[in-house]
């Protein structure tokens, strides 16, 4: 049978010639129709396979949802366990560790700081394996650092028994309703000379005759006439403190004396530079003069240390 002849009409000469078929324009041809069907054959692979998966591959896509799932639930988990960490940690470095003058832990100390995914849609089961071990390495650091922390508070406490009984912590007048406090620690109006000044205390109103307390166990080592401070009673607590409480109408301790907290050493009077009957207190720590305000733990629950903070901010009543 002779083999059909093709032609193309040339538009120039307006004339069909006859196409040559060479063997190079065969190669060409089955080249471009083979790699054609091997594309169309591989993408219909992939939508028929995603269009009707396999027993396996259900299986496989379903255990992976499982997977997401569950790590979705204990994500929130250790998040939630975090969260009562973090209070554990703020209480520890801001109350536990002040009150035995401990060092606080760096943040940096108690976490591993991993990048961590959050995009948890697009990880493969590898990641959220790496994701999930990074964060309960970085929970199990922050309790083990948190348990080793309360271990060496439980030591400090065992050999520092005597030091919270003397360290001031107490209001020195009755005050549970906080109507006393006139004002607090820092620059004030003097209300004699009228000039600003540094106010080195905390100042309580009072009917004179009220009884003034010990805020912690010490031993009187001053009690008599202070100019400016009038009737005036120090306390040495040891362990770097001191306490002065002046403006007394009348002195009830003796120098040496030993006292406790809450023992009173004597009452609320008006007496050297003052305006009206009140206390004046004053807390030192190794010579320096502290707020007073920061050393009332022992009696005043956190509502009530935020108003009396809120009171002792008063700049109009200063009275000596």
């Amino acid at each position: 049978m002779a083999r059909e002849e093709k032609y193309h009409f040339n538009k120039e000469t307006l004339s069909f010639e006859r196409i040559e078929t060479t063997f190079v324009h065969i190669i060409k041809v089955v080249g471009i129709q083979l790699i054609t069907s091997i594309i169309i054959g591989v993408l219909l692979f992939f939508v028929i396979s995603w269009l009707f998966p396999t027993p396996l591959e259900k299986s496989l896509r379903k255990d992976n949802e499982i997977l997401k799932n569950n790590y979705e639930m204990l994500d929130k988990r250790i998040g939630e366990m975090g969260k009562i960490l973090d209070g554990l940690e703020h209480r520890d470095n801001n109350l536990y560790r002040v009150i035995f003058q401990a060092e606080p832990i760096e943040n940096e100390a108690r976490h591993l700081h991993n990048s961590l995914y959050e995009n948890i849609d697009k990880m493969s089961n590898t990641q959220l394996l790496n994701t999930a071990i990074n964060k309960t390495n970085d929970l199990a650091k922050q309790i083990y650092i948190q348990s080793k922390s309360y271990d060496e508070l439980f030591n400090l406490s065992k050999k520092q028994e005597e030091r919270l009984l003397c360290i001031p912590a107490i209001q020195p007048v009755l005050n549970k309703d906080l109507s006393r406090v006139a004002s607090g620690f820092g620059y004030r109006n003097d209300p004699i000379y009228h000039t600003t000044r540094f106010h080195e205390g905390m100042d309580f109103t009072a009917p004179t005759g009220t009884d003034i307390y010990a805020t912690g166990y010490g031993t009187v080592s001053f009690a008599g006439w202070l100019q400016g401070y009038g009737n005036c009673v120090k306390i040495n607590h040891g362990f770097n403190y001191e306490t002065l409480y002046a403006h007394q109408s009348k002195i009830l301790v003796r120098e040496g004396q030993k006292v406790k907290r809450g023992e009173i050493i004597g009452l609320v009077g008006s007496t050297g530079k003052s305006t009206a009957p009140h206390l004046h207190y004053e807390v030192h720590f190794k010579g320096v003069v502290q707020n007073p305000a920061n050393y009332y733990f022992v009696d005043l629950p956190p509502a009530d240390y935020d108003k009396m903070i809120e009171l002792s901010q008063n700049s109009g009543h200063v009275l000596d």
